[in-house]
């Protein structure tokens, strides 16, 4: 991919922003190498890594890689035998092997919970653990490089002898400070110079303080002196020094050999690290912006959905559906500027390279890109001081460099093409320039304000008009594309909303010739229609978007009566079979009884037959798979056979209450006392008549020990309306329970739940305030409610 479309598109931008989302050296040169791919399979494989990273930062929120510094030129020096790598240096390289061992983890966790991924496991798969090295590794180095005590034994006992010395010194040097030879210092401290601990004696008493002078202030008027009863100890401690840095020495030379046949390993690991942080990072921007995994077209046809520029802010950006490539491989819009048709033909443009690049776009699902070999970009006003050339020659140079370039695999982008000169003669140009690019079999799309060019498209196959939706009513553009529909010219209807006198606006009128008048009534009368049919279809979509929840609800409670309805018949033929089970012993105890009396008494004997068919009898009360008459199971069935005005009892709760009336997800509403609330069916059994005068509930004080409800509820994870439900049964419940407060735990987000749980709190009534949690605690990620 050309250079140029990337600096004309601000390909560098998004990049930039990706950046922010990288920890490792190794990622970030991945990136500043990362350019857009022509090549079918590569785009593919790119994207569906970017897909499993998504998948991953949806389910865990990212992969966890530490901030890797690169370790390449240590490597370096590990081919030579006799250098040895500092504490930092082995600390850099201890980061990265324990980075493999979490990386490794997280994904066997992944594996195990069966999270199907596409492309990153064969990253994994490739990365080389050393547990024997990265434990050696970690229990030798900080992440600051210094030796630990825990490296070898030797180190650990010349440290408790420094430790040790370093405290009886100070010990003795602290008498001083504290006793009568405390008037002979300058300062009650006790200090250190050349490697020894001194005291800041005041020069005119050195003749009363005995010791080594080390050093003297500036002034002269302070000198450091060793106390003579130190001397040995501090030559005591600088021995133990010393033998600190030789098995310190030691130890790096040992870890360096240690690592050194590991070489092409290390680095194959921090090649690897590098690519799952790379994906990481594209992962988080896509979700970060919004964006979403576009299908790849091998025939290049482009068909953006609601497609926004990444760099413009999702609330204030207007998205637009773009296609090229199919019906039509040339789209020429027109009309004033202002209107936006130059930052649409970036966003095609930017898009485009994103997709190709492997990352996600920002446009609804179901868009589609191509691959394209090179994309082409003449857009903004390039005049070339050096080049001593004009607007229009910096232009045409642009083209002219471009038409040698260009193949049927193509998508040109040209902003105001024939600007800058003579208007008849520049449309005449525009018009030649298109019919020449277009002749390729390349995909174009270019903008201009030359009305010639709108009739020019009419008449031509596989080119379209276009055009951006302008409000003569607010005087503003709308950014809206509007495909199909050449550009209108709206300086007379601006003029008279403006308030121009109507004679100067009717002799205006007069001057245009007729035809272009009813080119502009045509323009007006199919924007018109083309508005209604766009307002219609959003209308449509929102219907089905509707329809399609509905769909989805009913499905969801129709799977939860089946498996409902499938435990509840499990349960009452176990109970069922229990049963019987329970009367066959007490049967065969029956009939070993007779036998037993039978031969004390003697008197005549049961037949053996007879004892066989009563018990075969019994036997045929074992529950078959065909329940219908089964009592034990009709009894259970009557229990959730639920009716308006039924008295039941909500097991969660242990309370009793009356059915109202049943909602249209499957809940029924429950009067418990004076509350009303929303309670799922299986939580809910119907009380037989004789046993409604027994009070199913307990004390607030036993409920609240027994119920099991935590006072906290998290929602992360969930969807919005089930984290809703889930909401509103968790308040009622904690209400029940008791809890003067809970928490809610919503996260942070896209801030969707947090919008819906301040929302729900501030529409109940039994809520007497909330407010986020205190930093430390979760901050604006959870939600503290006072009842």
């Amino acid at each position: 991919m050309n250079e140029k479309v990337l600096e004309t598109l601000e390909y560098g931008k998004i990049k930039q922003q990706l950046a922010g989302f990288l920890t490792t050296d190794r990622g970030n040169e991945l990136l500043d190498n990362l350019r857009p791919s022509a090549d079918f399979k590569v785009v593919n494989d790119r994207l569906n890594e970017t897909a499993d990273g998504a998948d991953i930062v949806r389910l865990k929120g990212e992969i966890p890689i530490p901030k890797l510094s690169e370790i390449s030129p240590y490597m370096k020096r590990l081919r030579i035998e006799e250098a040895s790598l500092s504490g930092t240096e082995l600390a850099h390289i201890t980061k990265l092997l324990r980075a493999v061992q979490i990386v490794s983890a997280f994904f066997d966790d992944l594996k195990a919970e069966e999270v199907n991924l596409r492309i990153i496991t064969g990253i994994v798969d490739k990365l080389t653990l050393m547990p024997t090295v990265t434990k050696r590794m970690m229990t030798s180095v900080d992440d600051d490089g210094r030796v630990l005590d825990s490296a070898s034994s030797e180190l650990r006992a010349i440290r408790k002898s420094i430790s040790r010395t370093q405290t009886d010194i100070r010990t003795k040097m602290g008498k001083f400070i504290k006793g009568s030879d405390a008037k002979y210092l300058s300062e009650p401290i006790i200090t250190v110079r050349d490697d020894r601990f001194v005291l800041p004696i005041r020069a005119d008493y050195k003749q009363n303080f005995g010791g080594i002078v080390h050093d003297q202030s500036a002034s002269g008027q302070t000198l450091y002196v060793e106390p003579s009863n130190v001397v040995e100890m501090n030559n005591q401690l600088r021995r133990d020094q010393l033998a600190e840095r030789a098995e310190v020495r030691r130890i790096l030379g040992e870890l360096t050999n240690l690592l050194r046949p590991y070489r092409n390993e290390l680095m194959t690991n921090m090649n690897l690290v590098g690519q799952l942080d790379f994906v990481n990072a594209k992962a988080k921007y896509a979700h970060q912006t919004g964006s979403i995994q576009p299908r790849i077209s091998k025939d290049n046809v482009v068909n953006l959905r609601k497609a926004r520029h990444p760099m413009i802010d999702r609330d204030k950006v207007v998205a637009n559906d773009i296609e090229i490539g199919d019906k039509y491989s040339t789209i020429i819009v027109t009309g004033p500027n202002t209107g936006g048709k130059t930052i649409t033909m970036k966003t095609i443009g930017l898009l485009q390279l994103m997709g190709q690049s492997g990352l996600f776009i920002t446009a609804n699902e179901d868009s589609q890109i191509g691959a394209f070999d090179e994309v082409f970009a003449d857009i903004g006003d390039e005049q070339s001081i050096e080049a001593n050339l004009s607007t229009f020659s910096s232009h045409m140079d642009n083209i002219i460099s471009m038409l040698d370039k260009i193949s049927n695999n193509s998508l040109v982008l040209l902003d105001e093409l024939g600007a800058g000169t003579d208007p008849k003669e520049g449309a005449a140009l525009a018009m030649a320039i298109i019919d020449a690019i277009h002749a390729t079999g390349c995909e174009l799309i270019a903008t201009t304000h030359y009305p010639e060019l709108k009739a020019f498209a009419y008449n031509r196959s596989g080119i379209i008009n276009a055009s951006m939706e302008f409000d003569v009513n607010t005087l503003r553009p709308t950014y809206r594309f509007l495909m199909g529909i050449p550009g209108q010219s709206n300086a007379l209807n601006i003029a008279q909303k403006l308030g121009f006198p109507k004679q100067i606006i009717d002799n205006a009128r007069s001057f245009t010739d007729s035809k272009n008048q009813d080119i502009n009534n045509m323009i007006a009368e199919l924007t018109a229609q083309t508005k209604r049919a766009h307002d219609e279809a959003d209308q449509l979509q929102k219907q089905l978007a509707e329809s399609t929840k509905l769909h989805q609800e009913l499905t969801n409670q129709f799977n939860k009566y089946q498996a409902q309805r499938d435990r509840l018949t499990e349960q009452a033929q176990e109970k069922a079979n229990r049963v019987v089970e329970e009367a066959k012993q007490q049967a065969d105890k029956i009939i070993a009884d007779l036998h037993q009396k039978q031969k004390q008494i003697g008197k005549v004997a049961i037949k053996e037959n007879e004892l066989i068919d009563a018990k075969g009898e019994l036997n045929k009360l074992e529950v078959a798979p065909n329940l219908k008459k089964n009592k034990v199971l009709t009894k259970e069935k009557e229990k959730h056979n639920f009716h308006t005005g039924d008295d039941v009892l909500v097991k969660s709760y242990g309370q009793q209450g009356t059915l109202i009336g049943k909602e249209k997800n499957g809940t029924w509403d429950v009067q418990i006392g004076i509350l009303k609330m929303k309670i799922d069916e299986a939580d809910i059994e119907k009380i037989a008549a004789d046993k409604q005068s027994k009070p199913q509930y307990q004390t607030h004080v036993s409920r609240t020990r027994s119920s099991g409800i935590s006072p906290t509820l998290d929602l992360r994870g969930h969807r919005y309306e089930e984290a809703m439900f889930e909401l509103d049964r968790y308040i009622d419940s904690a209400l029940l329970a008791g809890y003067p407060s809970v928490t809610i735990i919503h996260g942070k987000g896209t801030g969707a739940l947090r919008k819906g749980v301040t929302d729900y709190l501030k529409r109940n009534k039994r809520v007497k305030s909330f407010g986020y949690s205190a930093p430390n605690a979760g901050g604006d990620g959870s939600t503290i409610v006072k009842f």
